[in-house]
């Protein structure tokens, strides 16, 4: 559980971060997106409000599995391999969207001016993430002068 509550820590203080996924063609691809975690006991979950782009829909019909890795200048890392489903259901994208509503800035976000249908319109979809691997590292580890932290 310390290894969750520092990932969520991380993640939350960063914001931003690279998401990869792997398509047909058996290459990544990334792209900066906004996740927000919430931990429950021991269960840590993700949520990504975003676009189901043609190629985000291909490459998770493929490999429905993303890593999303956190970088800071200080070199603090923090890295989610996940498996991730899309979900459709209108109260669990209703409850994700004030999620993000209510969060201080700035992990906090209206997603009001990018999708004016909200959460029930088409335009937004919302991924579901749940990690299968966590690893903690910084200068120390990264250098090798100690072991990275990791979970399970």
């Amino acid at each position: 559980m310390v290894v969750q509550k520092e990932f969520l820590d991380r993640a939350h203080r960063v914001v931003w971060c690279t998401v990869a996924t792997v398509g047909p063609d058996k290459r990544p691809r990334s792209r900066i997106l906004h996740p927000i975690w919430e931990l429950s006991g021991d269960e840590l979950t993700g949520w990504i409000v975003t676009r189901a782009t043609p190629l985000k829909a291909r490459h998770l019909a493929h490999s429905p599995y993303v890593s999303c890795s956190y970088w800071e200048p200080g070199h603090e890392v923090a890295v989610a391999d996940c498996a991730a489903e899309w979900v459709t259901d209108t109260a669990t994208r209703q409850r994700v969207w004030e999620l993000y509503r209510d969060a201080p800035p700035p992990l906090g976000y209206d997603f009001w001016s990018v999708f004016p249908d909200g959460p029930s319109g088409e335009s937004p979809s919302l991924l579901r993430l749940a990690p299968y691997r966590l690893r903690l590292a910084d200068v120390e580890t990264l250098s090798g002068r100690k072991v990275a932290a990791a979970w399970p």
